[in-house]
């Protein structure tokens, strides 16, 4: 190397340093700022009713105190939100970030690379904090691209909403995350726990430890069969009762919660007693499974805009393979029914949709479905707030807005409690107390 390039490279690596020093002061600058939120309506999560003229002083990123009337501190920046409905930052429980299906989706696992899946994610995380979702769980990715995404977001390299991940869901051989579904035999392989499949309790807890290694927030398995996977049935059982106990009891060793696919009914049941914390989509249970759930304390996700979007491409001629087709076309509208009659039968219920089905930045259209389910508005914003911080076990962080929470607020013109489909239009957007969108 000559000295001409040493010194470029020594000068390069200087100016590099600089400029990251340079955006971590202003990051800290922007989340250290006094902050007064003037807000019309406040949303209080903890009772679902809209308070009305409040002011929220947020202090380096959280929330110091919420005050009646339009106050102002000394060294404080007003925001003007005094026409709006001002709610806690909305959590969605069940995305994919890496993913959104369309026509290439079943042919992107032979052509797109891990890098590929993690451009996809930096757009999709964006377009979610901007639709007002400051916190997501991510239940199922491939080469751990959500947990790159998560630090990234974290170190304040991109934007996007604070992410919980599971990184690779856990499945059984052929079962629903079985990446090699689908493929030609030769392709196949043999995945293992590494790889997210397991059979028997040894493999299951060797995968819990695996997603532990990898950096992951909680742990996702597909304890039945599934709708878009390229697999006969939509419903089976595919965890044997010791495989989930395995799971559930190692994942607690290390602090993990456990989120369970489950469409049928016995590998339902069988999830609900080996004590995991949250079924996602639940299709087929029934009132005994409903009762299971209310003994045990285990949340539902519903995912009704997953239920909703399958329903509707099955109608399309040649959108999925058959095989996928039959079942989105039989799954897929029974989700409705059984949101409604859970929440009858008073099961907790928090807010998923499954987006990465659908599109990103269309999370907030589950609303209005819960609400045609017979969920009041507030009822269904406290399942996208209070419920969600209760699910992750983050409470004192996030859920509401209140004293020592994270200063994550959106706004919306409008009452949400008169008109659910205001929160598709999501005006203001704050995160740790910075501000990612305004009024235009």
């Amino acid at each position: 190397m000559t000295i001409t390039q040493r010194i470029s490279l020594i000068v390069g690596r200087a100016l590099r340093t600089l400029l990251g020093l340079a955006l971590l002061t202003t990051a800290n600058l922007v989340a250290a700022e006094n902050i007064a939120v003037h807000a019309g309506w406040l949303f209080d999560s903890e009772t679902g009713r809209l308070l009305e003229k409040r002011t929220v002083h947020v202090v380096d990123g959280k929330v110091e105190s919420v005050e009646r009337g339009y106050t102002q501190r000394a060294g404080e920046r007003v925001i003007d939100l005094t026409a709006f409905s001002v709610l806690p930052g909305l959590m969605d429980m069940h995305t994919h970030l890496a993913y959104e299906f369309g026509p290439r989706t079943y042919t992107e696992a032979f052509t797109w690379n891990p890098a590929d899946y993690t451009l996809r994610a930096v757009d999709t995380a964006k377009r979610t904090l901007m639709a007002g979702f400051t916190t997501v769980r991510d239940l199922g990715d491939s080469d751990n691209v959500t947990v790159s995404l998560r630090n990234a977001i974290n170190r304040g390299d991109i934007v996007g909403p604070r992410v919980y991940t599971a990184g690779k869901s856990i499945a059984t051989t052929g079962g629903h995350a079985d990446p090699t579904n689908g493929h030609r035999h030769d392709l196949m392989g043999s995945p293992g726990p590494a790889e997210g499949v397991i059979n028997g309790s040894a493999s299951a807890r060797e995968a819990v430890r695996q997603r532990y290694k990898d950096g992951a927030d909680l742990i996702k398995i597909t304890a039945t069969g599934g709708v878009l996977s390229v697999a006969k049935s939509g419903q089976n059982p595919q965890f044997m009762q010791d495989e989930v106990e395995a799971i559930v009891q190692t994942a607690k060793d290390y602090g993990f919660t456990v989120a369970v696919h489950a469409h049928g009914k016995e590998g339902m049941e069988r999830a609900i007693r080996a004590g995991v914390d949250s079924i996602e989509h639940g299709t087929y249970m029934d009132d005994k499974t409903m009762a299971l759930m209310v003994d045990h304390g285990t949340w539902y996700v519903p995912t009704l805009l997953a239920g909703d979007w399958v329903t509707q491409k099955s109608a399309i001629d040649g959108f999925f393979p058959e095989m996928v087709r039959t079942k989105a076309a039989k799954i897929g509208p029974l989700i409705q029914d059984t949101f409604q009659r859970a929440h009858k039968k008073g099961v907790k219920i928090a807010f998923g949709t499954d987006t990465g089905v659908s599109r990103h930045g269309e999370n907030a259209k589950e609303f209005a479905l819960m609400v045609q389910g017979g969920m009041s508005p507030a009822d269904a914003i406290r399942s996208a707030t209070w419920n969600a911080a209760q699910l992750l076990n983050a409470q004192d962080e996030l859920g509401s807005i209140a004293p020592g929470k994270q200063a994550d607020l959106v706004a919306v013109i409008g009452n949400p409690l008169e008109d659910i489909s205001t929160l598709e239009r999501v005006r203001f957007v704050m995160k740790g107390g910075v501000v990612y969108k305004q009024p235009e």
